[in-house]
């Protein structure tokens, strides 16, 4: 049945009344938060021991550096509780006890990397050029982190670090005056561009390690458009004349070209609502 709870965070106070598994996860993210904002203090940090319980060897915290180092060298798929497990020299059965399952174990490492993206405080005369550079630091928090964008892609994040993300870019949109469905929605667009892409590298990363043979930017390129300019032009004219700008620009002028459309094109809903 649902439940109503309330947590205190210096003077303010959250309540709510929802499911009793929602609300489990609500004061878990409350008690991160909290810790982060005493500095320190009035809670254990997430994968510590509680006061009164025995130290254990394991902890949230190693399984989640050792999932994101694996993601790193193998890739998402290769990472298994399994594969932790043996990395940390104990059985699947003992991680368990610190990680219910690997979708907790994806939002744990999506946590873990997405709260290191600093992002300012708003400024209404640059909050544009101010959320094209959270989703450019964001790609390059991905980029060192091979694995991780694959993470995000079917969650839902309710991680304290990512919850904090999440406020400080709606931060940036509400000083740019975006209505607030727009802002919601674009909230969206933005992680899925900055995730798609990020995906798409590790794909190709990934592919080029399986070969053994990296191939290079501007070789895939130029096949990709000889395959173009070779199709029968009765059939696709427009893609045989357009084959040389339907294959210009690299991953990064592409993806500033995204970013770009997304925000002018935020702006332009926004003068029109």
């Amino acid at each position: 049945m649902p439940q109503s709870k309330s947590w205190k965070l210096g003077d303010a106070e959250v309540t709510v009344s929802v499911p009793d598994a929602v609300t489990e996860r609500v004061r878990q993210v409350w008690q991160e938060a909290r810790f982060e904002a005493l500095g320190g203090r009035g809670g254990p940090p997430r994968g510590r021991a509680r006061s009164g319980e025995p130290r254990e060897r394991l902890s949230v915290d190693r399984i989640v550096d050792v999932a994101i180092k694996q993601m790193r060298e193998q890739g998402y798929d290769a990472v298994t509780m399994r594969s932790i497990a043996k990395a940390l020299g104990t059985g699947p059965a003992s991680l368990y006890a610190h990680v219910a399952n690997r979708a907790e174990l994806d939002q744990l490492v999506v946590d873990r990397v997405c709260a290191r993206l600093a992002i300012p405080e708003p400024d209404p005369e640059r909050w544009d050029e101010q959320l094209r550079q959270a989703m450019r630091d964001l790609l390059t928090l991905y980029r060192n982190h091979p694995g991780v964008a694959r993470a995000t892609l079917g969650m839902i994040p309710v991680g304290a670090g990512v919850l904090m993300v999440t406020e400080r870019m709606l931060a940036l949109l509400k000083a740019g005056q975006v209505p607030d469905q727009y802002a919601a929605w674009a909230m969206d667009v933005f992680s899925l561009l900055v995730s798609s892409v990020a995906v798409e590298e590790d794909m190709w990363r990934q592919r080029a390690a399986d070969r053994g043979t990296p191939a290079s930017e501007e070789a895939t390129v130029a096949e990709v458009q000889a395959v173009f300019s070779a199709l029968p032009p009765e059939h696709f004219p427009l893609v045989t004349s357009m084959a040389g700008v339907l294959t210009a620009g690299g991953g990064d002028e592409r993806f500033e070209f995204g970013v770009t459309l997304l925000v002018e094109g935020l702006k332009a809903f926004s003068r029109q609502a």
